[in-house]
């Protein structure tokens, strides 16, 4: 039904694939990176799922066949909420990050039962927004101005990338009619998996998560996010 839409989608599985399988090979341990891998595994599974029931074939299918790819999404959006919650704990106190990890599942559970009777993906894009603009950006700008760690830079950079997916998305601006206003958010999309991928590759558990003598200033933070000097 939407061959282009289905193919940007597989573009998103297929990075999503790699980051998984580059990230497996070097098999780091602890909490942090089992999330890391999972998030790109189950965001990869969703991908497929919407790919292909909710795009391709969604002629033959209801509606509800969207759901799976709509709440395995929100579950990988929850596993990249951990890593950060997770890496945030060097910095916060001990009841905020359980706190943190509480309302995490809190808000998932929330947003699924709300998805699943509504059958509207508003709430998926909602979910993500809240994930990923309230709980990662904040949590890794907060860190990289007490430590300056690259994986933060790295990860604080692909959100907004991705935010501008929504952008698109919500004002429908495509570049054609075989490109539409999907096909760009998707392909948006994928290249910020493939950030948080090389932002990923830079927390090795080896290398101390040290934080520095003097935390950054707002301004030289918004400099570096920027590239400037």
């Amino acid at each position: 039904m939407e061959p282009m839409v289905t193919f940007t989608d597989l573009w998103i599985t297929a990075v999503c694939l790699y980051a998984f399988y580059q990230l497996r090979k070097r098999n780091h341990e602890g909490p942090i990176h089992r999330y890391l891998r999972a998030y790109f595994l189950i965001m990869a599974l969703a991908t497929f799922l919407g790919g292909i029931l909710g795009h391709a074939f969604q002629y033959a299918l209801s509606l509800q066949w969207k759901l799976p790819g709509w709440l395995i999404s929100m579950i990988a959006v929850v596993a990249i909420e951990r890593v950060s919650i997770f890496q945030a704990q060097l910095l916060v106190s001990k009841r905020a990050g359980k706190a943190l990890e509480a309302f995490n599942l809190l808000e998932l559970i929330t947003f699924l039962v709300i998805t699943f009777y509504t059958l509207d993906f508003f709430f998926v894009k909602i979910h993500s927004a809240y994930g990923l603009g309230l709980v990662v950006l904040p949590l890794h700008i907060l860190m990289y101005k007490h430590a300056a760690h690259p994986m933060n830079l790295y990860f604080i950079r692909s959100v907004l990338f991705a935010s501008l997916s929504a952008v698109f998305y919500t004002l429908e601006i495509g570049l054609h009619l075989w490109f539409n206003h999907l096909d760009v958010a998707h392909t948006i999309m994928a290249i910020s998996m493939y950030g948080f991928y090389r932002g990923a590759l830079f927390l090795d558990p080896k290398t101390a998560y040290k934080p520095l003598v003097q935390p950054l200033t707002n301004l030289r933070i918004l400099k570096a996010i920027f590239g400037l000097k």
